[in-house]
C-alpha cells in the first residue's frame, strides 16, 4: 500500500523561496504551495531571459514555471526575477512584499549555482581561486544578503503570526569533509549561519535552522545520468546510491512540516535531513516512498557520516560572549 500524503495547513503563510528556479528550491516551493502558502519564487531564469538569450546550453526551467506549480498544487505562486547578491533588487523584493502582503512568515535560502564552478579531485593548493571564490560569493553573500534585509519584516510579522522561519539549504548533517576546500567551506558556513541567526533571533521569535536533502533526484541530475522521473531506476544501474535518491519534493515537504510544527523553535540553530524529518513527521516523497539516505550511506559506508548531535551542540553553546553580554541582543 502507497503511503498518503496529507499537507499541513499553511494558507495563511507568506514565503520567498530563493533559488527556486530548479532542484531543492523547486521541490521546497511547490510543496509550500500544497500546504497553500503564498510564495515568492524568485531567481534569475525567466522566460523573458531564456528566450531573449536563445542560448542552447541554458536550461529550461524557470522561475514562472515553478510559481505556475505553487498555484496548481493550491497556493499561489509568484514569479520574481531576483539576483541576489544584489542589495537593491533584494530590498526591493521585501518593500513589494510587505506592500502585497504586510508580512512575512517563511525565507528559504536555496541559492547555490555552483556546479559549474566545482573542482572535485583536486587538493586546494591546484584549485582555481576565482571560481572558489565565486562559489562562495555566490552561495553564501546571497544568503546572508537576503535573510540581512527579510529579518526587520519577519521579526515584525512574527509578533503578530507567532512565529518567523529562516532556513538555509545545505548539503549534509555533519561536520564531516566534503571533498573540496570552497564546497567544504560554503555548505559548512550555511550551517554555522543558521546558527548565528539563531542566536540573535532567540528573543524576536523567528527560528532559523539548516536543512539538507539527501541523494536529490533533481532536473540536473536526470539529464546526467539520461533518464527521467518516468524511468529514473536506470540511473541505479550506472550508481547504486541512485535508487535511494529522493525527490525535490520530499525536501519541500519536510521544510512544510516544519513550518508547521508550533514548537519549531526548539529546533533552531540546528541541521536537519530530509529522511530524518520524515520519520518524526512522517511525510512521504512524491512515489510514497520514504528514502533514507543515512541508513543507505551507513549500510553501504559504515558509521562515518555521524549527524550532528546534542553532543556536538554542546561545544557551540555558551561562550565568552555568552557570559560577557548574555543578553545581547
Amino acid at each position: 500500500m502507497t503511503p498518503s500524503y496529507t499537507p499541513p495547513d499553511l494558507r495563511d503563510k507568506v514565503a520567498i523561496v530563493a533559488g527556486a528556479t530548479r532542484g531543492a528550491g523547486r521541490g521546497i516551493a511547490v510543496a509550500l504551495g500544497e500546504a497553500g502558502a503564498t510564495v515568492y519564487c524568485t531567481g534569475r531564469s525567466s522566460r523573458a531571459t531564456r528566450n531573449s538569450a536563445r542560448s542552447a546550453s541554458m536550461r529550461l526551467e524557470t522561475i514562472e514555471e515553478t510559481a505556475d506549480r505553487v498555484t496548481l498544487r493550491g497556493g499561489v505562486g509568484i514569479p520574481a526575477v531576483v539576483d541576489h547578491s544584489s542589495r537593491g533588487t533584494v530590498q526591493r523584493l521585501i518593500a513589494r512584499i510587505e506592500k502585497e502582503h504586510g508580512k512575512l512568515d517563511i525565507v528559504v535560502n536555496n541559492i547555490w549555482g555552483g556546479d559549474s564552478l566545482l573542482e572535485f579531485g583536486k587538493p586546494f593548493w591546484q584549485l582555481d581561486l576565482p571560481k572558489g571564490f565565486q562559489m562562495m560569493e555566490g552561495a553564501l553573500y546571497t544568503h546572508i544578503i537576503t535573510s540581512h534585509f527579510a529579518a526587520p519584516l519577519l521579526i515584525e510579522s512574527a509578533k503578530k503570526s507567532g512565529g518567523g522561519l529562516i532556513v538555509e539549504v545545505t548539503d549534509g548533517d555533519s561536520f564531516q569533509y566534503r571533498g573540496n576546500l570552497f564546497y567544504d567551506l560554503v555548505k559548512t558556513s550555511v550551517i554555522r549561519m543558521a546558527f548565528a541567526m539563531a542566536h540573535e533571533l532567540r528573543r524576536k521569535n523567528v527560528t532559523a535552522l539548516a536543512l539538507t536533502p539527501g541523494f536529490l533526484r533533481s532536473e540536473v541530475m536526470l539529464d546526467h545520468f539520461g533518464v527521467t522521473e518516468a524511468n529514473w531506476r536506470e540511473a541505479a544501474k550506472e550508481d547504486p546510491n541512485f535508487e535511494e535518491s529522493e525527490t525535490p519534493l520530499y525536501s519541500g515537504r519536510a521544510l512544510a512540516a516544519l513550518a508547521a510544527d508550533p514548537n519549531i523553535a526548539n529546533k533552531s540553530g540546528r541541521v536537519f535531513s530530509s529522511w530524518g524529518l520524515s520519520e518524526e513527521y512522517g511525510f512521504c516523497d512524491a512515489d510514497g516512498r520514504k528514502p533514507h539516505w543515512g541508513n543507505h550511506a551507513k549500510k553501504k559506508y559504515g558509521d562515518g557520516m555521524r549527524p550532528c548531535d546534542e553532543g556536538f551542540y554542546q561545544y557551540w553553546m555558551g561562550g565568552m560572549v555568552d557570559s560577557i553580554l548574555p543578553n545581547w541582543p
